[in-house]
């Protein structure tokens, strides 16, 4: 007769939790979304610096950053942060970038992304998807001293303003773009290998800030 493990308990600062098979499987979601996102970006980065006059790719961009907003959409539900108004910002902020790539795709004549490169002011709406983004890389610095995170966290609003108030040259511009890619790569790898409970966080903190939102009600 095969014997039932007991769950491994863990101390938190508000008390001992457990980590459930669902847990788990959010933090591998949310690994994968990155992952996906990663990749994504880093195709659709590769195309654009392997063959940038080559039109035939046009249409592939669009796809693979349909698909880098939907990968990191996922990875947005489901990353445990602490602060709920702090996670609601970033889903928030997703949702503005993703309605700006849409009305950019749609209501332009010219293919996504000669757009996004030719009307810098587009980044003014699309560059929302890239600061939540940029609040992830940021949550994994502090949380787990990534040094690819910790440069991510000013590369990314570095190429974007740049491009915005047109300052960086060409040369400048698809260097750092190689760059994020590659850091990005290695952020998502590391990501994958890296132990799921420390993904999960203290749930003790997330029970303990419930409780105080729900106080705040019953108070009200």
């Amino acid at each position: 007769m095969t014997q039932l493990l007991e769950p491994e308990i863990y101390q938190g600062q508000f008390g001992d939790f457990t980590i459930t098979p669902d847990d788990r499987r959010g933090v591998v979601i949310y690994r994968a979304g990155l992952m996906a996102a990663a990749l994504c970006f880093a195709i659709g980065v590769g195309l654009v610096l392997g063959q940038p006059e080559n039109p035939v790719i046009l249409p592939w961009l669009t796809l693979l950053y349909t698909g880098f907003c939907l990968a990191l959409g996922v990875s947005l539900l489901m990353i445990h942060i602490y602060m709920v108004t702090l996670h609601r910002a970033l889903q928030a902020f997703w949702v503005i970038g993703g309605v700006s790539a849409f009305a950019i795709g749609h209501f332009y004549p010219e293919p996504f992304a000669l757009t996004v490169y030719n009307q810098p002011l587009s980044i003014l709406g699309i560059g929302f998807t890239f600061a939540a983004l940029t609040g992830i890389f940021f949550k994994e610095a502090v949380c787990f001293n990534r040094l690819e995170a910790k440069l991510l966290t000013p590369l990314v609003p570095l190429l974007l303003l740049g491009h915005l108030v047109v300052w960086l040259p060409l040369a400048l511009e698809q260097g750092i773009l190689a760059l994020w890619a590659a850091l990005f790569l290695v952020f998502a790898v590391r990501k994958v290998i890296q132990p799921l409970p420390p993904d999960i966080g203290d749930k003790s903190v997330f029970a303990y800030l419930k409780q105080q939102r729900l106080t705040k009600v019953d108070a009200s």
